[in-house]
């Protein structure tokens, strides 16, 4: 029961997050509808925000693709690991893969025992997966409800997030190198090249760092 009770508190508290990508979707001109089919079809919070970061700042459709796949990228990682506990096939394995995410891999393998760690992974995955949806709802119709959403400062929430997003996971000195390096780049090239050029073309300076 512990273990139920702390997945879906964890789904609880992820996932009220929604509704923040939901109002900012909505302030970046996308409707609610749109706002509702990435959290559904896309489910990767950073990913989300890049893509409509891109998108509203006159991105084209493909950057805002490779940039969202940059960032979603760990969860295949995540993907490999999780294969070996759980052991699926078939539709099951294609159910598994959509909610394979931080926090239903991290609780799952932080749990001693493999019944646990099944228990941790789909309470969790399915968790997150639900209050995450139903809050991007939320967050959308309520921005929706404002009317202009720049009154509210909702137009510059999107890169503010991203970062907030992003931040807690620089614990590392490369990543904090490669973050802050990348951040410097990005911003003295952002008024030469098309919208989503300057966060794909860090991966380059991702590359640098990692490799030494």
């Amino acid at each position: 029961m512990s273990v139920k009770r702390d997945s879906l508190s964890v789904g609880l508290a992820v996932g009220a997050a929604g509704v923040a990508f939901g109002a900012v979707a909505v302030a970046d001109h996308f409707t609610v509808a749109q706002a509702c089919f990435l959290s559904l079809v896309l489910f990767s919070g950073a990913s989300q925000f890049s893509l409509v970061a891109v998108m509203s700042a006159g991105g084209s459709p493909l950057s805002a693709i490779i940039t969202g796949t940059f960032l979603g990228g760990r969860n295949g990682l995540y993907g490999v690991r999780m294969a070996q506990i759980l052991k699926l096939k078939g539709f099951k394995r294609a159910v598994a893969a959509q909610i394979t995410i931080d926090e239903s891999t991290g609780v799952a393998i932080a749990q001693e025992s493999p019944e646990n760690q099944h228990t941790a992974f789909w309470y969790t995955g399915f968790g997150v997966f639900f209050f995450w949806n139903l809050f991007t709802l939320i967050g959308a119709l309520g921005a929706k409800a404002i009317g202009d959403t720049s009154a509210w400062g909702l137009d510059v929430a999107s890169p503010a997030i991203f970062c907030a997003v992003l931040f807690p996971r620089l614990k590392e000195r490369k990543l904090l190198i490669a973050g802050v390096l990348s951040f410097i780049w990005a911003l003295s090239i952002t008024q030469f090249v098309p919208a989503g050029v300057p966060i794909i073309s860090t991966v380059v300076i991702a590359a640098i760092v990692g490799w030494k």
